[in-house]
């Protein structure tokens, strides 16, 4: 190493040490952010940057106005196509390591993982997922964007998530398939829901009080909690609270995407250049690519699979038993499979019907006939063994 270099070496280490001792950063990062197309003026987004930069984080705009602040670098375009460009191109080269966003194309297998702050505990909690599609059909979408969330949490350093999963349709079936991939040996820890039956099938209540880390859901019910979190303060059109929808995760994905709403106001856009920060410096594209590595030695594929195939098989015509007197209960039948179910066993001669209880669907089965019809459900994938 010549005089020269090791004098820079000792600058940039004599550098990193002063930004450590300003911001009690000490990795830095650079976040790329579209300035255009806000439903807001631009100002609103170039505040942001600024509230960003003040905390140690290198911004790069791209926008019409040229910005003379410390710590943010202007990138000048006519419209919102060309700034999209822009932030293409500013990720490839690697000058940013991040962008944050109002819209991206992301393709199907990817959605974003937003960050709220619960109104009832003051809790940060991150919705799985909030905008993309994660899959094509309803459960394996729900179990991948259970997996988002885990990427998501452990990449901002909380090393055991816990998930829950809302009481939506779909639910009840993507619990049975991630505990069989947590019995494969992937690590998933299951919240219990603040309510008298607890579960990891958490209830409204739970969303208000952020029971669990990660809250599981498809994107589009998240949608809709993201922007009742971020503005129910304002009225809903100036979003407020939190740090937006997230990155967008999800096997391949080679860029750190953060998606913020046209609502958005400088406080979510701020939050949402910190959250591209945070991940950055938790190496999220790294955590990324190993989680779906041991998801792979899980056999999350294999069991993505099985119960797609298993939902496509041809149900043959069944002649109904002998009616009973039912009067006993069986919970956690998704409401898609309710009839399926009580089909089901029927084909084994046990009569049953379906209803509805207080906390969702369930099978009506004869007390005679209760352990019996569990284990032929549990057989069938219908409910937990």
């Amino acid at each position: 190493m010549s005089g020269k270099e090791t004098k820079q070496l000792i600058a940039d280490v004599f550098q990193e040490l002063a930004d450590t001792l300003e911001t009690g950063r000490s990795v830095s990062s650079t976040v790329a952010l579209t300035a255009l197309g806000s439903e807001h003026a631009e100002a609103e987004l170039i505040a942001a940057a600024k509230n960003a930069a003040d905390k140690g984080i290198s911004v790069k705009v791209i926008g019409t106005q040229e910005i003379d602040y410390s710590g943010i670098e202007s990138y000048l375009v006519a419209d919102a196509d060309e700034g999209h460009k822009k932030l293409e191109e500013l990720l490839t080269e690697g000058i940013a390591d991040a962008g944050v966003t109002m819209h991206y194309p992301f393709p199907i297998g990817v959605s974003t993982v937003g960050r709220v702050i619960t109104p009832g505990k003051g809790k940060q909690m991150y919705l799985a997922t909030t905008t993309g599609t994660s899959a094509l059909t309803r459960v394996e979408a729900l179990v991948l964007n259970a997996l988002y969330g885990i990427i998501t949490a452990r990449a901002c350093g909380i090393a055991e998530p816990t998930i829950g999963l809302l009481n939506i349709d779909g639910a009840r079936q993507a619990e049975l398939l991630l505990k069989r991939l947590a019995e494969n040996g992937y690590p998933i820890h299951f919240a219990t829901s603040n309510r008298s039956d607890g579960g990891a099938v958490m209830r409204g209540n739970d969303i208000l009080a952020g029971t669990c880390d990660v809250m599981v859901m498809d994107s589009l019910t998240g949608n809709i909690l993201q922007k009742i979190f971020s503005s129910f303060t304002t009225g809903g059109n100036y979003e407020s609270l939190g740090f937006g929808y997230g990155p967008g995760v999800g096997e391949g994905m080679d860029k750190l995407i953060m998606i913020v709403s046209r609502a958005s106001g400088a406080p979510v856009v701020s939050g949402a250049i910190e959250f591209a920060d945070e991940l950055v410096r938790g190496n999220f594209k790294q955590i990324q690519a190993a989680e779906f590595a041991k998801l792979k030695q899980a056999s999350l594929d294999d069991l993505l699979k099985e119960s797609q195939l298993q939902k496509e098989k041809i149900q043959e015509e069944v002649v109904q038993p002998e009616k009973e007197i039912v009067t006993e209960e069986i919970h956690g039948v998704e409401i898609l499979d309710l009839e399926d179910a009580v089909q089901q066993l029927w084909r084994h001669g046990v009569y049953a019907e379906s209803g509805m209880g207080c906390t969702g669907p369930v099978v009506m089965i004869a007390e005679k006939r209760l352990s019996e019809a569990k284990a032929h459900l549990a057989d069938a994938g219908y409910i937990e063994g």
